[in-house]
């Protein structure tokens, strides 16, 4: 079983008694294997560093205390609120693999108890996509608007929100394609679609969402980058969060990119979702 952030920050304890230069040696190592980064885990060291030196910390508790500081000033989380009455879109974006399909259909769920959802299957790329929205849709009795397969997505996305915008307002959830390796006309489409979701929601409700894999860490922070430079992200959703997913991916959005996350999913059913907690999650990450 692989330990945990927190439980190889207790280890790192029990063999140092002094906060050598060693020590955060040994630190800065502890936070890029907690999927920092090496930029992020050096910096956040660095200020840790002079931090207890400056007040003259050496208890361990204390020390995490500090560290605990720090990272409040990188992670950062948002409650997205659709408005009543107006067209809200949310755009789902993320490479394949992610369960960017799932997330859809969890978020539908949470959302459908008080507003009109509708979701829209404009990752057309793929089939089996377009299929397994379908099948969310279902088996949770929430409307689907697709087209055939290799249609436009962005006109997916267009008539999605006319047939909320029909009912008097709601919200769309849009899933769309990821294939990150054919990137230029990855974002080229995102582009179109960005446009044209910007275009049919009503001011201020309209949101990018990313969602990554929590257990990707690094890999998961360039996915950010990519997709914050093509079309900008409002928040990320993690998925496959539990607590041996390492999550530091939270620190490094948060402090690289400003980007807050809104939620979590952790399991195989539609209610496995969370609105995300800066708080309870840095108590998790730090063991608290």
């Amino acid at each position: 079983m692989k330990m945990t952030f927190s439980e190889k920050l207790k280890s790192l304890f029990s063999k140092n008694t002094v906060l050598s230069s060693s020590f955060f040696e040994d630190f800065a190592d502890t936070l890029i294997e907690g999927d920092l980064g090496a930029k992020d885990s050096f910096e956040i060291t660095d200020l840790l560093e002079q931090s207890c030196k400056k007040e003259n910390i050496t208890d361990p508790d204390l020390v995490v205390k500090q560290l605990r500081k720090i990272l409040e000033g990188c992670v950062m989380s948002e409650k997205l609120q659709p408005e009543q009455g107006k067209t809200n879109i949310y755009l789902l974006l993320g490479v394949n693999g992610v369960g960017k399909t799932t997330t859809a259909a969890k978020l539908a769920q949470y959302y459908a108890k008080d507003n009109n959802v509708v979701m829209a299957a404009a990752d057309t790329f793929r089939a089996a996509a377009i299929e397994q929205l379908k099948f969310h849709g279902e088996k949770l009795g929430i409307r689907v608007v697709a087209h055939q397969h290799n249609s436009d997505p962005g006109a997916v996305v267009f008539d999605a929100a006319d047939a909320v915008t029909a009912k008097g307002g709601g919200l769309v959830i849009a899933d769309t394609a990821g294939r990150l390796h054919n990137k230029e006309n990855l974002v080229h489409e995102l582009q179109k679609i960005d446009r044209i979701a910007e275009q049919k929601a009503s001011e201020g409700c309209y949101k990018k969402l990313l969602v990554v894999d929590a257990t990707t860490g690094q890999n998961a922070l360039r996915q950010a980058e990519v997709f914050d430079e093509a079309i900008g992200i409002d928040a990320v959703i993690m998925t496959k969060y539990d607590s041996t997913a390492k999550g530091g991916i939270a620190v490094s959005v948060g402090k690289d990119y400003g980007i807050p996350v809104a939620f979590v999913c952790f399991g195989e059913t539609y209610n496995d979702i969370s609105l995300f907690d800066s708080e309870s999650y840095l108590n998790e990450f730090l063991g608290m």
